[in-house]
């Protein structure tokens, strides 16, 4: 049965629910200083997951799988029963960066392995603050669990050779979710060609969010995306970033207004301009 608890939770709301023994709360900040921070300061009772260590399967050629490949489901099963994880766990992750980075990524692969009980954390560590939950720096106790269960991934995934078969077809609508200068071809800090798959079109995921960096409403973001959704089949709606990971954060957003989750590619612009497939700026001729 699915759950029906919505993808996004407030910060005050978390205040209220903190000291269940079902809660399971994620710190999920990634980054070079990622753990540091955490080790100095995190909301009380969290636990640390790393991006590139628990939430991909990072290799040495993005051409393959692009710069956060999905890690094997078996893996991370493993590493949600390390960390206290049951199929029955509420869990609410967080980020300190409005949830566009790695809390989303957690989500999406939680929801896609079937965990029912998951929730983003509104603003993240930044709401979490202005609300006064308790923060720690302390080392946290993880629950004994007798392990996680799992099948396979469940939600739908799109791969480097579909995307490139349906990206300019009439019926078929690929979204890019990075910001419009990197779309454009204007700039590429991490990537090695600037541009965007042809026929893509661009909706940037900082849109997802209003100018205090919160969510916008499920009404809001459902008058957002309603229209591709009526143009275009969720089966045939791709979404990608640049490594597989804030394209979450567009997944999240159209699960909050209600939407259904279409397909993921998770190689994304990282795999896609490392294999010689053609790419388009602003001024190409599309």
């Amino acid at each position: 049965m699915e759950s029906t608890l919505p993808p996004i939770i407030q910060a005050s709301e978390l205040l209220k629910l903190y000291t269940s023994e079902s809660i399971v709360i994620i710190d999920a900040r990634s980054g070079k200083d990622a753990k540091s921070n955490y080790e100095s300061k995190h909301l009380e009772g969290a636990l640390f997951l790393d991006l590139d260590i628990d939430l991909a399967e990072v290799n040495n050629d993005p051409s393959i799988g692009g710069r956060h490949p999905l890690p094997k489901i078996e893996d991370f099963a493993k590493t949600l029963s390390t960390i206290g994880l049951s199929n029955k766990s509420h869990v609410i992750i967080y980020d300190d960066k409005n949830g566009s980075n790695a809390a989303a990524r957690l989500w999406w692969m939680l929801k896609s392995i079937g965990h029912e009980k998951v929730q983003v954390l509104n603003g993240g560590i930044q709401e979490a603050e202005k609300v006064k939950f308790p923060m720690s720096s302390k080392s946290e106790v993880i629950k004994k669990t007798e392990g996680y269960e799992f099948n396979d991934w469940k939600l739908p995934l799109a791969d480097l050779d579909e995307v490139e078969k349906v990206s300019q077809m009439e019926n078929h609508t690929v979204i890019d979710v990075r910001d419009a200068d990197r779309y454009q071809g204007k700039v590429e800090p991490i990537d090695l060609v600037a541009g965007h798959i042809p026929g893509a079109i661009n909706i940037p995921f900082s849109e997802n969010l209003n100018e205090n960096g919160l969510f916008l409403s499920q009404s809001d973001l459902k008058d957002k995306y309603e229209d591709i959704f009526k143009k275009t089949e969720s089966k045939n709606i791709i979404v990608h970033c640049g490594s597989g990971v804030t394209a979450c954060h567009t997944l999240l957003a159209m699960a909050y207004a209600g939407l259904e989750i279409p397909k993921l590619y998770v190689g994304s612009w990282g795999e896609w301009s490392r294999n010689d497939k053609p790419i388009a700026t602003l001024n190409s001729k599309r």
